[in-house]
């Protein structure tokens, strides 16, 4: 189910919410908002949306940073794919908020330090909405919390300078799944979820509304 949620914004921005959604279905929706984009047929617009078990790599990543072959986790029900985004390996599963972005990055933003910058205060400022207090490592693009990892940033701005790829913040994330990988290929890390720092499940819909109120606060 596609729900809309448009704010009047200067230039307005649309934010669109969507369920559980295969990679490759939500690759093909970003492609045909990207073209939309450039087109100025459609504003800026954020895709909201969770993945089944899926394992991606983006320009950086390689299948060094699997601890478990590709093939071994193919075949246990997770999808293995390459991206065309900046970043290395991470993982999307159920539980786990994804954002996609498209957006016209020298307008909105200026350049792409800029907007990833932005992202990261977005997923910062969501999580201060529930008392988990989030912050940056220069070296590193994401957000941490207690020295763990609990959202993954990894981009992908064309030509034309339109966004597509974007966010992922672990909710109620089966953290298990990351010991398949080298997360973001940072020897050490470890990851968080919202539910294990807070010793609770957290309603998914209510990330949602705050996770759009402060990406239209932030980029608004």
């Amino acid at each position: 189910m596609d729900t809309r949620l448009a704010v009047e914004t200067t230039p307005p921005i649309d934010i669109r919410q969507y369920g559980i959604m295969d990679y490759d279905e939500a690759l093909a929706l970003q492609r045909h908002f990207v073209g939309a984009r450039a087109d100025g047929v459609v504003d800026d617009t954020l895709l909201l949306l969770m993945h089944p078990p899926t394992y991606t790599l983006g320009l950086r990543g390689g299948e060094k940073h699997f601890r478990i072959s590709p093939k071994v986790l193919a075949d246990r029900g997770a999808v293995v794919r390459h991206a065309d985004r900046g970043g290395d390996v991470t993982f999307h599963g159920p539980g786990q908020l994804v954002g996609y972005p498209i957006m016209d990055v020298p307008t909105r933003c200026g350049n792409i330090g800029s907007y990833v910058h932005k992202l990261e205060q977005v997923l910062i400022d969501t999580l201060a909405a529930f008392d988990v207090a989030g912050y940056r490592i220069p070296a590193y693009r994401g957000v941490w919390t207690e020295g763990r990892k609990i959202a993954a940033i990894g981009v992908r701005v064309n030509a034309a300078g339109i966004s597509s790829h974007g966010f992922a913040l672990n909710v109620n994330t089966d953290l298990s799944y990351f010991d398949a990988i080298l997360p973001c290929g940072i020897e050490g890390a470890a990851v968080a979820s919202m539910a294990l720092l807070l010793n609770r499940p957290i309603a998914m819909a209510d990330v949602r509304a705050e996770l759009s109120d402060s990406f239209l606060r932030v980029f608004g």
